[in-house]
C-alpha cells in the first residue's frame, strides 16, 4: 500500500516540476494575457482545464504525504506530516476554487480571497514538513540522506511563500516538486522492517 501511495506521489511531483518548468520556458514568454489577471498566464478557457489537471496533481501529492505519514513513527513527525497533508488538501481545492474568477483581476475581492486560500495551503505544508523534518533528524527512525529530506522540503515550502506573490513563481513551483521528488523517493528506498514476519514464522 505504501509503495503504491508514493508512487502516486511521485507520480504528482515529477509532474508539478514539469509544469513548472513548462509555464516558464513556454507559456509566459508567448503569453499577451496580463500579469494582473488572475488566470495568467493563461486565457480563461485553458485556464478551466489548467485548473483541474493541477487539482489532480495536488491529489497525487497528497497521497504521497499518506506514504509519508505512514513511514514515520514518532507521533510530532506524524503530526507534521498530516499538517502538510492537510495543506495539500487546501491547495486542491484553491484550484477548484480559482475557476470562477479566472477574469478577476488580482486585486478583486474574489481573487484575494482565493489567493489567500493558497497561502494558507502552503504555509500548512511548510509548517508540517518543517516540523516533520526537525523530528526525523532528532530521532533514528530514518538514516542516511533520507532523513535530511523532509526538512529540506519543508525549507523549499517555507521560501514558496515568498515566491508566490512574484514573476518567479512557476520556477518556485517546479523547485518544490522537486523537493517533493525527493521526499517521496526517500519513502520509497526506506528499508521495510521484517520484525513482524520473523515473529509470525517462531510462532
Amino acid at each position: 500500500m505504501n509503495r503504491n501511495l508514493s508512487t502516486a506521489g511521485l507520480t504528482g511531483a515529477a509532474l508539478t516540476t514539469l509544469t513548472g518548468l513548462a509555464v516558464e520556458v513556454v507559456v509566459k514568454p508567448a503569453t499577451d494575457v496580463s500579469d494582473q489577471q488572475w488566470s495568467y498566464p493563461w486565457t480563461s478557457g485553458p485556464f478551466v482545464a489548467v485548473s483541474i489537471g493541477y487539482a489532480v496533481l495536488h491529489l497525487l501529492v497528497f497521497l504521497g504525504m499518506l506514504a509519508v505519514l505512514r513511514a514515520l513513527t514518532s507521533r510530532t513527525a506524524r503530526i507534521g506530516a498530516g499538517i502538510a497533508a492537510a495543506g495539500t488538501l487546501v491547495l486542491l481545492l484553491a484550484e477548484i476554487a480559482s475557476i470562477p474568477i479566472a477574469d478577476q483581476r488580482l486585486d478583486d475581492t474574489g481573487a484575494q480571497v482565493i489567493g489567500a486560500f493558497f497561502g494558507a495551503g502552503v504555509a500548512l505544508t511548510a509548517i508540517g514538513l518543517l516540523t516533520a523534518g526537525i523530528a526525523v533528524l532528532r530521532s533514528n527512525d530514518w538514516t542516511g540522506w533520507q532523513r535530511y529530506v523532509p526538512l529540506g522540503a519543508g525549507v523549499w515550502s517555507l521560501v514558496l511563500i515568498g515566491l508566490s506573490m512574484t514573476s518567479a513563481l512557476p520556477l518556485g513551483v517546479a523547485v518544490y516538486g522537486l523537493t517533493l521528488c525527493a521526499l517521496f523517493l526517500a519513502v520509497r528506498t526506506l528499508h521495510t522492517p521484517t520484525e513482524p514476519r520473523t515473529r509470525a514464522r517462531v510462532s
